[in-house]
């Protein structure tokens, strides 16, 4: 069976061989490690020792992934461009890399009936290693009071310029105590730092500058900024000006956006 075949470097390196010249990042975690922080109602429905892999998009995927795609497929009914072409990416990659093998695909946008998300992005990247989730919990003598304060995950290399997209589960890849698990870069020690972020996040995400809280090896490109500087519904409009979307009108849903659910605007 395939699945007796498959490790986790095995699995990693079949991604890496695809996904990466997309500007897309693959990093393996256990199904154990992410439902150990969360409540059971939010937990996963798979064994812990269950093989995960959380995608994550880099600044390249618009002129790497997205773009040629629009120019190769267009979009099709009213969902988010950027969604579908995550989708195409990822399902394209888990044909091609695991042809006989079951994976279970949940991407950030995607719902359960009960209004809650599929999976929690910034939790999956957080216990991957991938970026540090940075949350009110984590300021000490915190200045907020009891005033809610969304948390965001830093990159290492891209700080805030990234999105998470897809978490793969491998229902049929067991993995053992070999695999450790990572300690996600904490790029930001400071309690300063930390208020700093979260308060750009929270409260002035539309200028863009705690996605800088780190020092990024690359950041969005000026149009790449355009596109999610636009209203989601406006979106398509505004890549029919650039000379796609030459087919119909779209109507698009209005609360589509670039990035997970959790970790906030493009």
């Amino acid at each position: 069976m395939a699945a007796t075949t498959l490790d986790v470097q095995s699995v990693t390196g079949l991604l890496e061989s695809w996904l990466p010249k997309l500007g897309f990042e693959v990093y393996p975690l256990k199904v154990g490690w992410y439902n150990s922080v969360l409540p059971p109602s939010l937990r996963l429905a798979f064994p812990d020792d269950t093989l995960a892999v959380v995608v994550l998009s880099t600044p390249a995927m618009f002129e790497q992934a997205f773009l040629p795609f629009l120019k190769e497929s267009g979009c099709h009914g009213i969902s988010d461009p950027i969604d579908q072409c995550v989708k195409h990416c990822v399902t394209s990659a888990v044909s091609q890399c695991f042809p006989r093998q079951k994976v279970d695909v949940m991407y950030d946008y995607e719902m359960l009936p009960s209004r809650k998300p599929k999976f929690l992005a910034q939790t999956a990247a957080h216990v991957s290693g991938a970026a540090f989730y940075y949350q009110k919990s984590d300021v000490t003598d915190q200045p907020w009071a009891e005033k809610k304060m969304f948390g965001v995950c830093v990159h290492p290399r891209f700080g805030g310029w990234f999105a998470i997209r897809a978490l793969l589960v491998f229902g049929d890849v067991m993995v053992g105590s070999e695999m450790v698990q990572p300690v996600p870069p904490d790029c930001v020690p400071t309690r300063e730092g930390r208020i700093q972020l979260l308060e750009a996040f929270n409260f002035h995400w539309q200028d863009w500058s705690y996605r800088d809280i780190v020092r990024p090896v690359q950041i969005y490109s000026q149009r790449q900024k355009d596109y999610f500087s636009t209203l989601p519904a406006q979106r398509f409009a505004l890549l029919k000006t650039w000379g796609f979307l030459q087919m119909e009108d779209h109507q698009p849903e209005t609360n589509a956006d670039g990035q997970g659910q959790e970790n906030g605007h493009g």
